[in-house]
Order: C-alpha cells, then sequence, then structure tokens
C-alpha cells in the first residue's frame, strides 16, 4: 500500500511579478529519474520503467497553489516526456509534456518542469506520454490537496490509499509498438496490475503460485480516503471491494454529490476518490477487484486485477469466489446510467470559498460547436492510422506555441474541421483554433466498436449529456444544465456519444485525444490553439527560460552543458538556491 508523502518540500515567499509586493505561494520540488529495471508483475520477467528506482512511481503530494518545480532525470535510452492529465497549467501550456507543446528531453538529459497548481484539487497521476512509454510504467499519482482555509465536504478520512490500476502486457513497450506500426492489434492483455502487482491467487487455475500481490492494511471501524487511478492502456475496469460500501465523493478536481457504490466502472485514463468505512467483521481479508469490461469474461478471466483489504483484526485469507461484477456484456445500459449518476456537488467548496455550483453553466451562450467523431481502424498510406473526423494528426516536429514564438511557417494548419471530413482519410498537422474566452459544445461521436475514453489538457469540461445512437441538435434537450460533473477525461461508449461544454479561458496549446494509448499513438488527436488577440503578457506565459527546442528551432538548442543549453539548478545548488530565495522574501515582506 502507498500513502502520501515521499517528496522534498521547500517554502519559498517572493514576489513573483514585478511591480507587486506579496508572499507568493510556497515552492514544492521533486526530483524524478525515468530508468529501466527488470521487473515480474505477472510472474515474466519483463523490461518496466521505474521512477526513482520504483515501479510504480510513488505519489506527488501537492496543495492548492503550490508552485511546483519537477525535476525529471532521463535516463532511458530513448527520448522523454512527462504529462500530467487534469492539472491545468494556467497560462502554462509550455509544461504540459506532450509533442505539440514541448520538445522531448533526450536520453542522459535532465530538464525541469515548473509550474502552479492554481486553483485546483483532487486526484490526477502524471505518466510519460512518448513512444507508448506508459504501456512500461513511469506513471504515479499526483495528488492536490486542500489549503487548510477551505473545509472538506466530508469528514476528514483516517487515512489515504491509493490504487493504480491497469491492463498490462508480459511484452515490452519497444514490442506493443512494433505491433501496432506492423498494422496488427494488440490482443488480449495478459493481466491487470494493482499498485504494479500482479493478482492475488484466488484460483490456482487461473494465478500461478509466486506471483507478488498488492495487501492494503487497515484499521477496523476506520474510515479511509482511497484514491484509485485506471493508468492502463486501453480496458475499461470495474472496480470493487468485497463487501464495503464505496462513497464517491470526487473525480478528476470536483466534488461529487455523495453515493454509494457497491462497484464503479472506471475507464482508462479516469480517476475517482472514494470514502470507505472499515465496517466488516474481518472474518477473513477481503477482496479488492478490477476486472475487465465489455469482454466475454470467460475468455477474459485473466484480465483480472486482484489485491488484498486486510483487518488488523483479520482472522484468516481471502477464499471463494471474488465479489461479482455487472453482468452485462450484451448491455451497456447499466454503465451508461452509472456514468450518468455522477453529478458535481454544487454545494460544495472546491479550491476556493465560493461553490462548486456558483458558475452557472447551463445559462452560458454557446459560441461554436465541433463534432469530433471516432471511426474503426483506417489504411493510410499503407499504413494502419486512427482519426478524429477523417483526420489522423501527425505530430508537429515544432510545438506550436513555440513556433508561433519564432514564426515558424507550415508547422502546423488552423483548418481543423467542425465536422467529419465526407472525402478519403488522411494524415494532417490540423489543429482548432479556439477562441479565447469562448464557450464551446464538442459532441464525442464514437462510431469505432470499442470503449473510449476522451480527454483534453489544460481544463476541465462539463459533461452534460450521453447516449446511444448519433448525435443531433435535438439531443440538446437531454442536457444536464445544472450539476453535470466537470472532469478532465470522459468515457464515449460505441455507438454513443457524449457531449462536454468547454470555457476557454486558458490561453496556450492543448491536447485534445483519446487515453487509450494503442489509438492515441495510431493518431486519434488535435491540439486546441487558444489566443488572447489582446495579448499583454498577463494571459499566457512566456516561454520558459529552460526551453528545450527541435524541428525547424534546433539548431538554437545546445548539448546540455554548453553554454547555450538551460542551466540546471539540483541538489544541494537546489537547496541553497531556495534558501537564497527564503531570505530575499524575508526581506520583501519587511519592506512591504
Amino acid at each position: 500500500m502507498e500513502f502520501l508523502g515521499h517528496s522534498t518540500w521547500v517554502l519559498v515567499h517572493i514576489a513573483l511579478f514585478s511591480g507587486l509586493c506579496f508572499a507568493a505561494d510556497p515552492f514544492v520540488n521533486f526530483e524524478l529519474t525515468y530508468s529501466f529495471i527488470t521487473a515480474s508483475p505477472l510472474g515474466v520477467p519483463q523490461q518496466v520503467i521505474a521512477v526513482n528506482g520504483n515501479f510504480p512511481g510513488h505519489p506527488l503530494n501537492v496543495t492548492t497553489n503550490n508552485n511546483v518545480v519537477v525535476n525529471v532525470t532521463n535516463k532511458l535510452n530513448e527520448d522523454l516526456l512527462i504529462t500530467w492529465p487534469g492539472v491545468q497549467m494556467r497560462r502554462n501550456s509550455w509544461q504540459d509534456g506532450v509533442l505539440g507543446t514541448n520538445c522531448p528531453i533526450p536520453s542522459k538529459w535532465k530538464w525541469d518542469y515548473q509550474f502552479q497548481v492554481k486553483d485546483q484539487i483532487g486526484s490526477f497521476f502524471y505518466f510519460p506520454s512518448l513512444n507508448f512509454q506508459r504501456a512500461a510504467g513511469g506513471f504515479g499519482s499526483f495528488i492536490i490537496t486542500n489549503r487548510p482555509v477551505i473545509s472538506l465536504p466530508f469528514a476528514a478520512p483516517d487515512g489515504d490509499i491509493i490504487l493504480l490500476i491497469g491492463d498490462w502486457y508480459t511484452q515490452n513497450h519497444t514490442a506493443l509498438r512494433q505491433t501496432l506500426d506492423a498494422g496488427k492489434d494488440l490482443g488480449m492483455p495478459d493481466g491487470v496490475l494493482i499498485n504494479g502487482k500482479g493478482p492475488y491467487r484466488y484460483n490456482t487455475t487461473l494465478v500461478p503460485d509466486g506471483i507478488a500481490y498488492e495487501t492494503v492494511s487497515v484499521e477496523p471501524g476506520k474510515t479511509y480516503r482511497v484514491r484509485v487511478h485506471n493508468v492502463g492502456i486501453s480496458t475499461s475496469l470495474n472496480f470493487r471491494i468485497q463487501n464495503h460500501n464505496m462513497l464517491l465523493v470526487e473525480t478528476e478536481g470536483h466534488y461529487t454529490s455523495q453515493q454509494n457504490y457497491s462497484n464503479l466502472d472506471i475507464h482508462v485514463g479516469q480517476s475517482y476518490t472514494f470514502l470507505v468505512t472499515m465496517d466488516q467483521n474481518a472474518s477473513t481479508d477481503y477482496y479488492i477487484v478490477a476486472s475487465a469490461r465489455f469482454v466475454n469474461e470467460s475468455l477474459w478471466q485473466r484480465v483480472t486485477g486482484v489485491a488484498v483489504l486486510q483487518y488488523s483484526n483479520s482472522k484468516g485469507a481471502a477464499t471463494g469466489p471474488l465479489p461479482p461484477g455487472p453482468d452485462d456484456l450484451y448491455d451497456k445500459t447499466f454503465s451508461m446510467n452509472q456514468a450518468r449518476s455522477i453529478r458535481q456537488n454544487v454545494s460544495a467548496s472546491g479550491a476556493r470559498p465560493n461553490p462548486q455550483g456558483s458558475f452557472h453553466y447551463g445559462s452560458i451562450n454557446v459560441t461554436d460547436t465541433y463534432v469530433l467523431r471516432s471511426m474503426p481502424l483506417v489504411t493510410i498510406n499503407n499504413t494502419l492510422r486512427a482519426t478524429f473526423n477523417g483526420i489522423s494528426f501527425v505530430n508537429p516536429e515544432t510545438p506550436i506555441r513555440l513556433a508561433d514564438q519564432h514564426k515558424v511557417k507550415g508547422a502546423y494548419k488552423l483548418d481543423y474541421p467542425k465536422k467529419p471530413l465526407t472525402g478519403a482519410p488522411k494524415l494532417d498537422i490540423s489543429v482548432i483554433n479556439g477562441t479565447y474566452k469562448g464557450f464551446i459544445e464538442v459532441i464525442l461521436q464514437n462510431n469505432d466498436t470499442i470503449m473510449q475514453s476522451f480527454h483534453m489538457d489544460g481544463y476541465s469540461f462539463f459533461v452534460v449529456g450521453m447516449d446511444y445512437g448519433n448525435w443531433t441538435e435535438s439531443s440538446r434537450g437531454t442536457y444536464n444544465k445544472w450539476d453535470a460533473i466537470a472532469r478532465c477525461t470522459a468515457q464515449v461508449f460505441p455507438g454513443a456519444w457524449t457531449a462536454v461544454l468547454i470555457s476557454l479561458d486558458n490561453a496556450g496549446a492543448w491536447n485534445l485525444r483519446v487515453e487509450n494509448l494503442d489509438r492515441w499513438y495510431l493518431g486519434q488527436e488535435t491540439y486546441m490553439r487558444i489566443v488572447n488577440p489582446e495579448e499583454n503578457g498577463e494571459t499566457e506565459f512566456s516561454a520558459p527560460s529552460n526551453i528545450l527546442y527541435c524541428g525547424a528551432l534546433k539548431n538554437l538548442q545546445g548539448s546540455q552543458n554548453s553554454s547555450n543549453a538551460p542551466m540546471l539548478i539540483t541538489g544541494w545548488k537546489l537547496k541553497l538556491f531556495f534558501t537564497l530565495l527564503l531570505t530575499l522574501s524575508a526581506a520583501i515582506s519587511i519592506s512591504c
């Protein structure tokens, strides 16, 4: 079991903006070293990506409005970027960690991410965004806790538990990548991991002996905050804890209306927070289960993660069959109704004192509508590709805002279609030209045969509706205009649509993608470029001083040890640097 912590805190109070004199928010510093190690989570030795030698990575715990500095060392033999889905990077898409916003960190290099978790709370996770690397690990939980001045909408829990669940293959990520490059399907996963470990041996036929499994130790009568993230590749998972109700309280940065679930579908890229009270008699340990959804369970039995919930007064090991999940292979109504039941707690305060429901999204006029349609995989130029609106995205060689800053022509095109193209599918570098301060409607029409998770960086969006069939304008009559959940990753059922509303108040270039790793790798993504035409330095930060260069600007990048490379301050020098800043802060505070 992993508890929050494992961080180095550095508190700094300094005036961040010229002309202003105030104590700034604290700085929090982390150092993450990415490397390959050998592990056997399913009993087969394989290469996985470790963070500081750990698989998975330790959780990063910060507080609302903290300034976060993450020094990443790339000891892999390939390029690296770390992305932080759900962390909004206000005015600062330079730190988002995807190819449309950042040049990659070369092998053997270091690079500092520097961003503020402005006005946010909630459960998120980080992971490597390039080259199918998430299939090898490199992920960890990213938790933003409330400031003490903001009350929780529930009693403070007695402890925190983090569970990273996800489907897993025993092949290395490079082999999986080659399979996709060859135009083949990845096939059924080899299992499901919980916190990087295989299943408890609940069945001697399905689970071989010697598999390490996760044990969550708890005290009877206490209530724990359980944060669950689906960090997998492509499989939706049903999560449940034997004989325990799970009170849903938060998802991806927003408090939910509180209701109990005996099980909940968690789709790829999604995060949920539950309160779970240890109110059973502990006659035995209890199963924690994450099992594959919307598949033939008799064929997919091995794709089940099993951990153990162990009371301190437990009288024996968990035995017997697993608690059953939903039995609805051919009827998705249960899962969609469950998704619709997740509503926003409109009276609770989030990161700010004002209630979440004070933003009356349902009364705002929509300024633009985009219909993004997913289709089954297609062949383009003899290569299997995934598409939105008939376009399979090709990442620009020069990141979008970097190309803007240096006036690089032809790096991308601002001509993304608002509706699906009628011609043949194509490869393109087309991005959406978003209007700053606009309020847009995005219809996610999934005409593919698989469940998909849609994600947008830099934003939370309101999930106002979903249904089976094709969306039409009359579908707006079914929208929830009062307490729709705001989140950053929404499920889109096959043969169905999901509608979201987005307030475009965060300037920058932001990735829109499916979190299904195979489809994302094959091009099912684009970006939305949002620029304030009256930009005066207040609505979007300029490029950081340690910016990396690539593509048309690669000649501007020196080696890491050259005078043209960004200066990196680490170790004792970093501590000395922050000590000097703290001293300067004190002087500034006195002068104020």
